[in-house]
Formats: structure tokens, sequence, C-alpha cells
């Protein structure tokens, strides 16, 4: 068989379900073999940005990669800021790229770069096919190294000469192992400082969405009743109904949520990236006892410095935890303020519910309706801008991997894209992309993909016109913005030119119904909806100067 058909092989071996992706002559051999799988479905995309954000969505939702695929050269440089950005955000994604013949990669010649060299910052692993015998090998390996913690992208080369090669091999048997635990003794001791504790806090990370992790995490909450502080990634960790659920914090460098932190005389980071949200911001004074439990060490860093590490499987140390409290009985702490401040942030997350405003909606309501909307599996995916500001405070979560936020590179364009993603997965789901005006458009033609494949989602722009969330800092940090507006079209004429259903709200009290409407009409629906960001300036005068990088 031809290399690109043991290409084809190797993913179908390794459980691959879908190729995202827009091809080229250089991969054309590859297509080919592709198009004879039985297993694994090939996405036309509009464009290479558009299928890495949907791989990354697939990534994060189900713990395994998807393929993204682009030609050399501009294919190449067109996937990799959703390729940076699910590798930051711990999205295991498999990059398949076409290059040039073998014989002139030496030389100057058409559309050939050094693509393996421009992927290797932004992935875990990135190589060439050098030889059609080493592609199990290869495969095996980008897969492996994609999935194990934490995740991320790995990158695969083949050149269009290559892949018509002749080869006589056979993929390798994928084989799953254990992640190791840490040793009891280290355990003893960390469960020891948490005995003297009074006000623990646990602050969750990314890594605390695994099933497994968030299943023994609430069994440990249950039991002790210690508050859980989600970052944007490890929304759904435990469920915002539980009185040890205390929201989000990374919005700013003080929020109500921030003194709980503060008051806690012991901080438990499960799982905890610093991607996210810089230990700075949290430990401004370097003086908080921390305890590092997570798949790997603790990144070095000066405001992060763990008095213990417990590395290994995280939910396994948990559950070496939730040992240790049956063996030991009840802790003695007092989660007196914890309580307290969660009832003040329910309180502010329903302050705006009955709004009826006419010409602009606030962030607050919208995002009320939005919950109200959906169930406690359904999935909301955030673009970044302003609003990602907002969804991360104001939307919680029962269940993980249901509000999807970019938060480690942090790239705009990624919502749309992802929640196409999302619904192939998930199609029983409701699945809710909420956009500002700038990022939707970035990539906008995956309105197309989105028809041709009958997605049944629900986009939401908020829109005003501008860049809000560069000037929503801008004014905070020297009392004004630089140019930053522009125009839009008319979305709902745009949405009807793609087949979609359009909806224009612009008012409070309409909101609720028209975004039901949405969901209960048949394929893709496109929703715009005035914002007011006067409530920016609003919230920042209320809760301190905006932190939080871009």
């Amino acid at each position: 068989m031809k290399a690109s058909d043991l290409l084809v092989k190797c993913l179908e071996e390794e459980g691959i379900e879908y190729v995202f992706g827009v091809p080229g002559e250089e991969n054309a051999d590859f297509m080919m073999s592709l198009e004879q799988s039985k297993t694994i479905k090939f996405i036309l995309t509009r464009h290479e940005q558009g299928a890495s954000f949907m791989a990354d969505a697939y990534g994060r939702l189900t713990g395994n990669p998807a393929v993204c695929l682009g030609t050399l050269g501009p294919g190449a440089t067109n996937l990799i800021t959703g390729v940076a950005d699910g590798n930051m955000d711990r999205a295991p994604m498999l990059v398949l790229t076409g290059q040039a013949d073998s014989k002139r990669q030496h030389k100057e010649s058409h559309q050939y770069m050094d693509v393996v060299s421009m992927f290797k910052p932004v992935t875990k692993w990135a190589q060439a096919i050098l030889h059609p015998e080493n592609i199990p090998e290869i495969v095996r390996k980008a897969v492996r190294i994609a999935r194990t913690e934490k995740p991320g992208a790995c990158h695969i080369e083949l050149a269009e000469d290559i892949a018509a090669l002749e080869v006589d091999s056979a993929p390798l048997t994928p084989s799953r192992f254990r992640r190791p635990s840490p040793d009891d003794k280290i355990v003893d001791r960390a469960y020891e400082l948490l005995e003297k504790a009074k006000r623990p806090v646990i602050l969750a990370g990314n890594g605390c969405i695994r099933k497994r992790a968030s299943k023994q995490l609430r069994e440990f909450c249950s039991r002790t009743g210690i508050g859980v502080i989600c970052t944007f990634m490890a929304k759904g960790a435990v469920d915002i109904d539980e009185d040890y659920a205390l929201f989000t914090i990374g919005l700013q460098s003080r929020d109500i949520i921030s003194n709980v932190i503060e008051d806690a005389d012991l901080v438990l980071a499960l799982g905890y990236d610093m991607v996210e949200y810089h230990p700075r911001l949290w430990n401004p004074e370097r003086d908080k006892t921390i305890i590092h439990i997570d798949f790997l060490p603790a990144e070095i860093d000066t405001h992060y410095n763990p008095t213990l590490e417990l590395v290994g499987d995280l939910a396994h140390t948990l559950w070496m935890f939730n040992e240790r409290r049956t063996e030991r009985g009840p802790l003695e702490l007092d989660l007196s303020y914890q309580a307290a401040v969660r009832v003040e942030m329910q309180q502010d997350i329903a302050a705006h519910k009955d709004d009826e405003t006419v010409g602009s909606i606030r962030p607050q309501k919208a995002l009320w309706d939005v919950r109200q909307a959906m169930g406690p599996n359904d999935i909301l995916l955030s673009d970044v801008g302003a609003h990602k500001m907002w969804i991360a405070r104001y939307y919680q979560c029962h269940e993980p991997n249901t509000c999807l936020i970019p938060n480690g590179f942090c790239s705009m364009g990624f919502a749309f894209p992802g929640a196409i993603g999302a619904s192939i997965i998930y199609p029983e789901r409701r699945i809710m992309a909420i956009c500002g005006d700038a990022g939707f458009l970035m990539n906008v033609q995956e309105m197309e993909t989105a028809r041709r494949l009958d997605s049944h989602i629900v986009v939401m722009v908020w829109e005003d016109y501008a860049y809000g969330l560069i000037a929503w800092k801008q004014d905070n940090q020297f009392g004004h913005h630089t140019e930053l507006s522009f125009g839009n079209p008319d979305f709902v004429q745009l949405a009807e030119s793609f087949s979609w259903n359009g909806y224009r709200c612009e008012k409070s009290v309409d909101l609720a119904e028209t975004i039901e409407t949405a969901f209960e009409t048949p394929g893709p629906s496109l929703i715009v909806i005035p914002i007011d960001y006067s409530e920016n300036k609003k919230l920042t005068e209320r809760l301190g100067n905006i932190a939080h990088s871009i």
C-alpha cells in the first residue's frame, strides 16, 4: 500500500474519528486514502483556522484528539492560531500538513517553508515523516504525547512524494498506561496541613474538568464542605448549585471571590494552570500556604512556591484524600465567610434578571436568560472579548466542559467554529456560541460549513461596533481609548444569505423568547443583540481595576 494508506490505517487504529480541514495538491494522496476509510469522517471547512478551532473544541470535549488538516505554506500558516490556542488550553489535537516534494526542500522553492520548525513553539511535538516505514511509530508517539497530561497538540508533516511511496508495514496497537500517583507519605503530610487549617479553600484549575477528577473533587467537597473557586477553564468541575461552589476567579485582581483567598489559611491548588490566572493576582504578598496537586510539578514562579507538591494522577490523589477523610473523621473548619461570599455572589448575579431595557441589553441580563435556556449538559462556547469577562463571572455551570472559554492563548475566533465541532459530537444538546461582533466576523465563512452540515447551533453576537475589551482596558489605564470602532453588516440579512435563521433582539423582555425560538427552529441560528457595554465601567468601578491579560 501507499504511505498515505498506512497513515490513514494508523489513525484508524488510534480511534481518530474526524479530520477537519482544507486539502491541497500536496496532500492529495492522503485525501484519496482517507476517502476509503470507513471510520474516519472528513469535514471540509472554509478556512484552516476554522478547522483547527473545531479540532480544539473536539479535544477539550472528548479528551481525545481530532485531526486538523492543511496543505503546505499558507495552508499550514492558517492553522497555527487555532493550534496554539488548543495547545495552551490543553486540548489534545493532531495537526497534519502536506509538504513539497523532498527533492526540492533544500533550496528556494514554490510555497516551501520549514513548517515543522514553525509549529514547534506551539505544539508538544512536531515531526516530519522522512521515511514511510516510520509512520506507525510517529502516529503512535504523536497521539500518546497529545493525550498525555497536560494534553496538547502534535504536528505531523507528510511530503507529497513520500505519501505516494509503497510501504510494507502495519499500525502499532495503542496501549494505555495508568498514571502514577504520589506516595502515601507526602499525602499524609498534606492531609496533616489540611487538618491544622481552619479556613482552607480550593482553587480548581483546568485539570479538574477531567471526569474522574471532577467526580473525586465533588466527593471530597461534599464530605468536607471546603469551598471551590474555579478558574475560567475549570467551570463545572463542581455543580454551582452546591453550597461549596464559590463561582469563578480570573476576571479582576479584586473581586468578591478574591476575599475568600485572602481570608484562607491554606490554598489547595488542584489542576491549576498558571496561564489562566497569574498567582501574583491572588498571592501578591507571597505569604499563602499552598499545596500543589496536579499531574505535573508546579511551574516556578516567585508568587507560587507551594509548601508541598503532590504530583501524579489528580483523581487518584483526591481519592487518597477521601480515604483519609473516612479514616480520620471530620475536619474542624470555619467556613462561615465562604458561605457569606456565596450568598453575595448569588445576589450579584441575579440583580438584573428582570431588566426591561429597550435599545440595548445589559450583559448580566443576557447571560441570565442564556443560563435559563441551557440545560445542565448543554454547552456554551465563549469567544474572546469583553463578553468573555462577563461570561466568566456571570455564567456558571453544573457539569464539566459545558462552558468552553479560551483562556490560555485567548484567541479571538474560537467560539463559532468550536460550536460546529461541539454539535458534531453532541447533536442532541443545545450548543450556543457567544461572540463579539469582531470575533464572529473573523471566521464568518464557516456559516456555510454550519449550513452544509445542518448544524443545530445558536450563535449570539453582542454588537458594540468596536473592540470592546481593548477599549475597556485602555479606558481604565489611560482614561480614554484609541480608535477601536468599526462598522458591521446587517447581521439578520447576513444570516439569511447563508440560509440561517436570523434574529435581532433589542428589548430585554423579549430575549428569553428569542433564544427559545432559535433553539426550537431547525438548523443554525444567529441572534444579534445591541449590548450595553456602559456596564464595563460600572463593574470596574465596583470591583477594581481589570488585571487579567487580554
